[in-house]
């Protein structure tokens, strides 16, 4: 059914404790920040959605993990209660709004602990943990942003390898499990691209401050 930019307006917060009982593995977080890197992909896309990840429950130590593709850093994990207290810069409290969003394909093939869809999607996930970008592959993922502006398709060269952006890396860990998340092939699969899949719907939206 797709998300609207209202969402960031009309769904209430809710606390952390709230929302968590209701956060499956794979489940979306979809973010609209205003840190300058936000700010920079909002722009891109012209869409207020700017940054996206995946939850995953960690039940041995009692959290759920995000998984996540952030500049300089590269690919991670983090817990909820801090990827939604504070930007991947440190920056308290976190500077925007965050949404918990479920893709409809993935809940009907059964997204659950111990699933096979999971294992695949996770597997897929955490072998990419821990790499930072090196300074090309930042290069790249700039220049991808700048191809997007403009609207055109991505040359073959610069399409992404070990380097992500937030939301490559999330559609990449859906591909394992077979679902495509819906784009124009033009640019690069930007946040909005997750908002606008028919098949993403928002669940809830999380108080940040």
């Amino acid at each position: 059914m797709a998300i609207e930019d209202t969402v960031l307006r009309t769904l209430k917060p809710e606390p952390l404790e709230a929302v968590a009982r209701r956060v499956r593995d794979g489940d979306i977080l979809l973010c609209s920040g205003n840190d300058p890197f936000s700010r920079l992909i909002g722009w891109s896309t012209q869409s207020p959605w700017t940054h996206v990840a995946l939850a995953y429950r960690w039940p041995d130590v009692g959290r759920i993990m995000v998984f996540e593709a952030v500049q300089q850093l590269g690919v991670r994990t983090v817990p909820l209660g801090k990827f939604i207290a504070q930007s991947s810069t440190g920056k308290k409290p976190y500077p925007g709004k965050i949404i918990l969003a479920r893709h409809d394909d993935y809940a009907d093939m059964g997204g659950k602990p111990g699933g096979a869809p999971l294992k695949r999607l996770a597997d897929f996930a955490v072998d990419r943990f821990g790499q930072p970008f090196a300074g090309g592959e930042i290069l790249k993922i700039a220049l991808r942003i700048c191809v997007g502006t403009l609207n055109r398709k991505m040359p073959k060269m610069l399409g992404p390898k070990d380097e992500y952006i937030c939301s490559e890396y999330a559609a990449k860990c859906f591909a394992a499990v077979g679902i495509d998340i819906e784009w124009d092939g033009l640019g690069f699969i930007a946040p909005a691209d997750f908002a606008n899949d028919p098949k993403v719907r928002a669940l809830a939206r999380f108080q940040t401050r």
